[in-house]
């Protein structure tokens, strides 16, 4: 297998985008990090989307994007893992390209919500869960993640306050990115005044909704020779798996397998441990995904999540930063679009381009995209030089 390296990326900006299409903020970003890489052409392009099918009645999005983007004639392919779906695409990118079947290919996560009431994305959303036992049920999937936050609290004695830190922290590194949807701070008051949606989780704990779409574009390591280290950023570990899609059908409900699996993974082929990751850019749709994804990964022992929160450690100066452009929190969740929203990220992290959030001397840095309420998971581990 060869060496892959992310050579350029693209994104928009995350907010109600009324006046484009699905179409144009695919190709905007596709485009975006085609210029970046410095290429005019790909060898096939993997689109990451959800609910293009029903948000915005159009399918086969492979032949959808590349002909908008000009190329017409080559391989584009349409993938779907509900929320993972842009991970999913980086990952089949990086698989093709890692083979020798292709040379060049470009990831697109790309999502258009706002088009639809949002009581039809909510029902869409649920689609994500186990449509005979949960969402047949009348749960939602807010609900379903608000059941594991309450079963936290009662199993490791945490308040709902604990979990704020998160919150926080995620707006507080939006302020910089200008790509996030919601480029303000907040307090602790307006986390504790923040309106419930599902207790306990309230407006403050949970992602919100947008439109937009991330890129990248992978080749083959041995191409990017004599470039500057600052722009070889190598994908060194890619792991994936999957667990039951009902939340109640797992043996342990309060730990994500998929995520501590992909994640092992993961760190086996890059050959490090939790403690060698400088940044993680983690799937915080809902404030307790943050807490268990932690800990499933290994950077903190299970139960322990929210102290390591209050304790400053997931800042940009911490131990383990997370969220450092906003997360899924505040930069927003559009969601197939999301992991490579995570991705463009982590890579401006070691690039040095992430200005106001920069994470001192980053070298290592991971994703993570979760499918459903850790259904499906992908883990991923980007090293420079």
């Amino acid at each position: 297998m060869r060496e892959v390296a992310v050579l350029g990326i693209g994104q928009t900006k995350i907010e109600e985008q009324w006046d484009k299409s699905l179409r144009e903020l695919a190709g905007e970003a596709a485009l975006a990090a085609l210029h970046d890489a410095g290429l005019e052409s790909t060898d096939a392009i993997f689109v990451g989307n959800m609910m293009s099918g029903s948000a915005n009645h159009q399918q086969h999005l492979g032949a959808y994007i590349a002909d908008w983007i000009g190329f017409r004639f080559i391989e584009s392919i349409h993938i779907e893992t509900a929320c993972s779906s842009g991970a999913a695409a980086f990952r089949s990118a990086l698989m093709a390209v890692a083979s020798g079947a292709l040379d060049v290919a470009l990831a697109v996560g790309v999502e258009k919500m706002s088009d639809s009431p949002g009581g039809e994305i909510t029902a869409e959303l649920a689609t994500a869960a186990d449509a005979d036992y949960e969402a047949g049920m009348g749960v939602s999937f807010v609900a379903i993640n608000a059941l594991a936050m309450r079963r936290y609290m009662h199993v490791y004695g945490w308040e709902k306050k604990d979990f704020a830190p998160f919150s926080i922290n995620a707006h507080a590194n939006a302020v910089y990115n200008p790509n996030a949807r919601f480029q303000e701070s907040i307090t602790e008051k307006d986390y504790s005044r923040s309106p419930m949606v599902a207790d306990p989780i309230s407006v403050m704990d949970a992602s919100a909704m947008g439109d937009g779409a991330a890129a990248a574009v992978l080749v083959p390591v041995s191409f990017l020779r004599g470039m500057p280290a600052s722009r070889m950023i190598r994908v060194t570990g890619s792991g994936a798996a999957t667990d039951t899609l009902a939340l109640h059908a797992r043996k342990d409900p309060l730990w994500l397998l998929a995520a501590e699996n992909s994640t092992k993974k993961a760190y086996a082929q890059a050959g490090i441990e939790p403690g060698d990751v400088d940044v993680f850019e983690v799937h915080d749709a809902f404030s307790i995904m943050a807490a268990l994804s932690l800990e499933a990964s290994g950077f903190v022992e299970r139960g322990r999540a929210p102290r390591l929160a209050a304790d400053g450690e997931i800042r940009p100066t911490g131990r383990i930063p997370i969220a450092t452009r906003g997360g899924l929190k505040a930069r927003g969740h559009p969601v197939g679009a999301t992991g490579m929203y995570q991705i463009v990220e982590v890579i401006q992290q070691l690039r040095g381009e992430a200005a106001g959030t920069q994470v001192d001397d980053a070298k290592i840095g991971m994703t993570q995209n979760i499918g459903g309420s850790g259904s499906n998971i992908i883990t991923h581990i980007f090293r420079t030089g």
